[in-house]
């Protein structure tokens, strides 16, 4: 009696993982992990979404239309206490990199005769009972905010009532201030390169000088997510953590600049990009200043959810009204979104698994 022989039915691959993120210089430990081949080294496979701005990112994690993204900072602590949006618990693991950002203001205001915050807080006591000037920031519990507001206020300008301030996705930064629509923004790079390159403004601070140290994006995912697919989650992490590391170092500037200059990433001339990257960044008007930790990948512990990054972002909430009362400070809902054992777990598995073949581009990897 002949035997009828079933073939083996084809295994299903796993759905790559949905990872946001927006366009900016600090997407970079995602870029780099994507093109070193750093997720499929760990196991993972990984679909880069570019997304207009953070309240798309926001609302495309509470929904499951993303697995993970590219945040701000502040973000899941106003996500997991239902701030401004559908309440849904997220986790952090990972913080994506430190400062990053600068304050930037029109060449208009330059002309006037505004070079800081004194000379700008002059300025608008002679706009009394005109229109007061329309400042721009990224997204309310974002460190954009944090820090443009603590600016105004040490030089005496009220940011609730001398200035209106406004929330802009970044990529749109660049185009309302040269429309006039905008008189300054504090965002991320390189927004504030391509104003300057572009003679449109000048900068006149970054986030660096303001409050060095400050977190500012983390890897975003919901809590179902991290509990459910607690392998793939460890494995995005461990990929994140080299390259942030490639990332932070100098040799590797350029040629993250030309990566990130790729048109399904930035489409931004690689020149402008490279502007905070390495280390000497031009504000505008002449002034070119060194500062080596514009952008923080990995040194100085920036990885870290530790509970001193989480207490600046809380406590910026509580100051900026973000968080109704103190006591909310000592809420799980706020304490259990930064998690330090996870990132220990991911940073035990670095260096695991098989190396993944390089591109002949990518050889700074082991520099």
């Amino acid at each position: 009696m002949s035997k009828t022989i079933q073939s083996a039915r084809p295994v299903k691959k796993p759905a790559p993982l949905r990872v946001g993120f927006v366009p900016l210089n600090d997407c970079a430990p995602l870029v780099m992990a994507q093109e070193l081949g750093l997720f499929a080294k760990y196991g993972v496979a990984v679909e880069l979404k570019r997304e207009l701005g953070w309240a798309t990112i926001r609302d495309k994690i509470i929904f499951g239309e993303l697995d993970a993204a590219h945040a701000v900072a502040g973000m899941p602590f106003a996500t997991s206490l239902g701030l401004g949006s559908t309440q849904c618990d997220c986790v952090v693991g990972i913080v994506l990199s430190l400062h990053g950002n600068a304050i930037t203001l029109s060449r208009d205001l330059w002309d006037a005769g505004v070079r800081d915050a004194q000379t700008l807080r002059a300025h608008i006591g002679k706009l009394r009972g005109k229109n007061a000037l329309t400042l721009g920031v990224v997204f309310p519990s974002s460190s954009h905010n944090f820090l443009l507001r603590q600016w105004l206020t040490g030089a005496g300008i009220d940011p609730n009532r001398d200035v209106r301030i406004v929330v802009v996705p970044p990529p749109q930064m660049f185009a309302n201030l040269k429309a006039g629509n905008l008189d300054g923004y504090c965002v991320g790079e390189p927004w504030n390169s391509i104003a300057i390159q572009s003679r449109a403004g000048w900068s006149v601070a970054a986030s660096a000088q303001l409050a060095p140290g400050h977190p500012e994006k983390v890897l975003l995912v919901r809590r179902k997510f991290a509990e459910e697919r607690s392998r793939e989650h460890l494995a995005l992490m461990a990929a994140l953590l080299e390259a942030c590391a490639f990332c932070d170092q100098w040799e590797n500037s350029e040629y993250v600049a030309s990566v990130l200059s790729r048109p399904e990433y930035l489409n931004l001339p690689a020149t402008a990009l490279g502007r905070s990257l390495c280390g000497l960044f031009d504000f505008g008007c002449g002034r070119v200043e060194a500062v080596p930790d514009f952008h923080v990948f990995n040194r100085q512990d920036a990885n870290e959810p530790s509970r001193e990054k989480a207490g600046w972002i809380t406590r910026s909430m509580l100051q900026e009204g973000l968080i109704p009362n103190r006591a909310v400070l000592e809420s799980d809902a706020v304490k259990r979104v930064f998690r330090p054992d996870l990132f220990r777990q991911a940073r035990a598995l670095v260096g695991g698994g098989k190396p993944a073949e390089k591109s002949s581009e990518a050889k700074l990897i082991n520099a």
